[in-house]
């Protein structure tokens, strides 16, 4: 017999701990179910853990919106519950001249986001601020930063417990129905394979979220956008850091370009560059990092870091991002939120190709989905 839940979140990683969190922090009762025995082991612990800025998206596009409001939510949250962060900066480099009109667009694209504390630096003010990198311009972002997510994770799952929340782990979801009376029934596997009847659910499942969507009987299926996989690697630098800030060359067709950022600790780290896999499901992706590549990262530095040392790159992980489209313009798709008037169903929130800016945005996503169930329980 099903059990009667209140809502379930799909999807333990930082999108869906911030949505299970809120909610239940509006008076819900939340019960997450992960597929995997931790929280955070996708998209979640596969990233540069940046801050970001909110520069790159277009106008009015819910990557803008919640990117720029998260950003503030984040900081704020962490400096009240003492997570590890850093507001340490990013410079975007225009290498050459010719790039100058890249930042140029960027700063304008930035400030019409509400990102006003960009600052234009010229080649002279790039050597003081950077000896080691050669660039003709730069644009600084002082409000991206750098997150110890992880623990950013822990808090919010310890925030949804404290709320009376749950999390069900080695739980994926295998299937479902919507029923008469609009709620769905989930058919969760795992050792303890179970039936929960819920008066929402919402699907955080990152990767896997459009193939959760399509074995859930009675979600339109022409309501649930394609599947695309962008798999990025990164590469390691040991000793101190070459630089003080943040660094990112002028973006590149799907992606940010294969930048340097720094952890907590003072270790660097150049990545992601954009390899598109050809795989139909996320069970297939292999996360080993191709050391080939690093040929192509030694080039794509060597363009603003002119002083990378020979064989100084050690391979470091993968991650790879959930995409709505294949095509190589990075602002192609938008994050996706879909409420009952898309799909029609009062008890189902689906959350898509939440990619970069995730992590930045989860907090403001997670007021949004509380407000959007808030308005489709109405």
């Amino acid at each position: 017999m099903a059990e009667q839940v209140d809502t379930v979140v799909i999807g333990g990683g930082v999108v869906g701990l911030a949505c299970a969190r809120t909610l239940a922090q509006a008076g819900r009762d939340v019960v997450l179910l992960e597929k995997a025995d931790d929280i955070g082991t996708g998209t979640s612990s596969r990233n540069s853990e940046v801050i970001h800025g909110g520069i790159y998206y277009p106008k009015d596009s819910l990557k803008a919106k919640c990117c720029v409001e998260g950003k503030h939510m984040l900081y704020d949250y962490c400096a009240s519950h003492g997570i590890e962060h850093n507001r340490i900066g990013k410079i975007i480099v225009a290498i050459t001249e010719d790039e100058v009109s890249k930042l140029e667009e960027l700063k304008a694209k930035g400030e019409a986001n509400g990102v006003m504390d960009l600052e234009w630096l010229d080649a002279d003010q790039m050597k003081q601020a950077e000896p080691n990198v050669r660039a003709a311009a730069g644009l600084m972002s002082p409000s991206t930063g750098i997150i110890e997510s992880h623990g950013y994770m822990l808090s919010l799952q310890g925030e949804l417990e404290d709320q009376g929340g749950m999390i069900a782990f080695n739980t994926p979801v295998e299937g479902g129905e919507v029923l008469a009376d609009g709620r769905i029934r989930l058919r969760a596997g795992g050792e303890t394979p179970m039936e929960l009847d819920c008066n929402l659910v919402v699907n955080a499942g990152g990767l896997y979220a459009q193939h959760i969507a399509r074995a859930i009987d009675g979600i339109p299926a022409d309501t649930i956008p394609g599947s695309y996989y962008a798999k990025g690697h990164y590469f390691t630098y040991p000793g101190k850091s070459p630089f003080n800030h943040l660094i990112y060359p002028a973006p590149v067709p799907g992606g940010l370009g294969t930048h340097s950022t720094l952890d907590l600790g003072g270790g660097t780290k150049f990545g992601p560059d954009v390899e598109w896999l050809d795989v139909t499901h996320p069970d297939q992706i292999n996360y080993m990092v191709d050391e080939s590549r690093v040929d192509s990262f030694y080039t794509a530095i060597r363009r603003y870091w002119p002083g990378l040392p020979d064989g100084a790159l050690s391979p470091g992980y993968s991650g790879v991002r959930p995409k709505l489209t294949n095509s190589n313009d990075k602002y192609a798709a938008d994050f996706v939120f879909q409420g009952a008037e898309v799909h029609g169903l009062a008890a189902y929130i689906a959350l898509y190709g939440i990619e970069s800016p995730g992590l930045t945005s989860s907090l403001a996503i997670g007021k949004t989905i509380t407000e959007m169930a808030a308005k489709q329980a109405a």
